[in-house]
C-alpha cells in the first residue's frame, strides 16, 4: 500500500484479514493520512484513528512511516527487488493551488494544506511546538469548499477574527450546509461575490492586507454555475495578516514521474478502472489519487473495491 490515508488503510484492513501479508508505505511521520493531518481533531478526534490503525497492526499489517514511494523506492522496485505482488496506490491528493497573484509569497499566506497539517499533525499551535505556528489577528480564507471550513475554524480557535472569501454566492458554496452552519456559528464572517487580487506586505515582508474585487453572478459556465464577473471600480482592501489559500488539491505528480506506463488525465489523476487496476500490471490505485479531491467515504470504498480485486487476480 503507497500511502496510510483512508483508501489505503481500508485495502490493507480487507487483504489482512484474507491472509495476505500487507505492508503500508507512509511518506510522513505518523499513519493515517488525511485522517490525521487534514481533518481537525473537533471534527474527527485523533484518538480514534490511532485505534484503527492499532486495529490493522493487530491483523499483522506492517505500517512503515517516513518512507517516500517515488522518492525512496519506487513503485518498480516494490515489485521487483521487494518481491510484493500487487501494489495499491492511494498516495491522496496533497498538491495546493495557488491564485498566482501578486503576493502571495508574503510570510503568512499559506495553503489550506500547510496549515491544516501543522495545526493537527505537528500541534503547531502550542507555544513550545516544534514546528510553531502564526498566532493571527485578522485571517482571510480564500475559497468555500469543506476544507476552507476546515481551516476557517481552526484559524478561529487560534483567536483570530476570520473571514470567509469568495468569488460567488452563499448558493453556490461548495462546502457542504452543515460545515457552512457550523462556520457560521462559530462566529466566522462570510465575504461572499468577493475575489482576491493582490496581497500587500510590510517593511518585514509580512501580510498586512488584501486588496480585492466585488464580483456578480453572470451566465452560467462550463460546471453549470453563473460565472462571476468582476464588478467595475470596486475594489477595496481587507486589512488582514494572515491569508489561507484553499483552491483545492491535486495528486502529487511524483510517483506518475518515477513510475514507467503509468497514465494520468490532464488533471494529474490516476488512470484506473473500475476495479481500480492501473495501467501497470498489478498496480492498482484508488481514492484521491484517482478522482482528485473527494470524502473519505469514498476513499475507502475505492479501497475495498481494490482489495477484492487484487484478492481475485492473487488466488487464481
Amino acid at each position: 500500500m503507497v500511502g496510510s490515508g483512508p483508501a489505503g488503510l481500508a485495502c490493507a484492513g480487507d487483504l489482512a484479514k484474507k491472509g495476505y501479508k500487507v505492508t503500508v508505505f507512509e511518506a510522513l511521520h505518523t499513519a493515517g493520512g488525511v485522517l490525521v493531518y487534514g481533518i481537525p481533531e473537533f471534527r474527527l478526534p485523533k484518538a480514534i484513528v490511532k485505534k484503527e490503525i492499532e486495529g490493522l497492526k493487530a491483523l499483522g499489517v506492517d505500517i512503515q512511516t517516513n518512507v517516500v514511494i517515488g522518492k525512496t523506492i519506487s513503485i518498480e522496485e516494490l515489485k521487483t527487488e521487494y518481491g510484493f505482488e500487487a501494489v495499491f496506490i492511494g498516495s491522496g491528493a496533497g498538491l495546493p493551488m495557488f491564485m498566482n497573484i501578486p503576493g502571495e509569497n508574503y510570510k503568512g499566506v499559506y495553503s489550506a494544506n500547510e496549515f491544516l497539517t501543522r495545526i493537527n499533525l505537528m500541534k503547531a499551535y502550542k507555544d513550545n511546538g516544534s514546528t510553531p505556528v502564526q498566532h493571527p489577528k485578522k485571517v482571510a480564507v480564500v475559497g468555500g469548499g469543506n476544507v476552507a471550513m476546515d481551516a476557517a475554524r481552526c484559524a478561529k480557535r487560534l483567536g483570530a477574527e476570520v473571514y470567509i472569501v469568495y468569488r460567488r454566492g452563499m448558493e453556490e458554496l461548495p462546502a457542504r450546509r452543515e460545515e457552512v452552519e457550523h462556520a457560521e456559528e462559530e462566529g466566522i464572517i462570510f465575504k461572499l461575490l468577493t475575489n482576491p487580487v493582490e496581497i500587500f506586505g510590510d517593511d518585514k515582508g509580512a501580510v498586512r492586507a488584501m486588496k480585492c474585487v466585488e464580483m456578480e453572478l453572470g451566465e452560467p459556465d462550463a460546471s453549470g454555475r453563473r460565472k462571476p464577473v468582476v464588478k467595475p471600480d470596486s475594489e477595496f482592501e481587507l486589512e488582514v495578516d494572515c491569508v489561507i489559500m484553499s483552491l483545492g488539491t491535486s495528486p502529487n505528480p511524483l510517483i506518475k514521474s518515477t513510475t514507467q506506463g503509468l497514465e494520468t488525465n490532464p488533471k494529474g489523476c490516476i488512470i484506473a478502472d473500475e476495479k481500480g487496476l492501473t495501467t501497470v500490471e498489478n498496480v492498482y490505485a484508488g481514492g484521491d489519487a484517482v478522482t482528485g479531491a473527494a470524502t473519505v467515504i469514498l476513499a475507502m470504498g475505492a479501497g475495498k473495491t481494490a482489495a477484492a480485486a487484487i484478492d481475485e487476480k492473487l488466488s487464481k
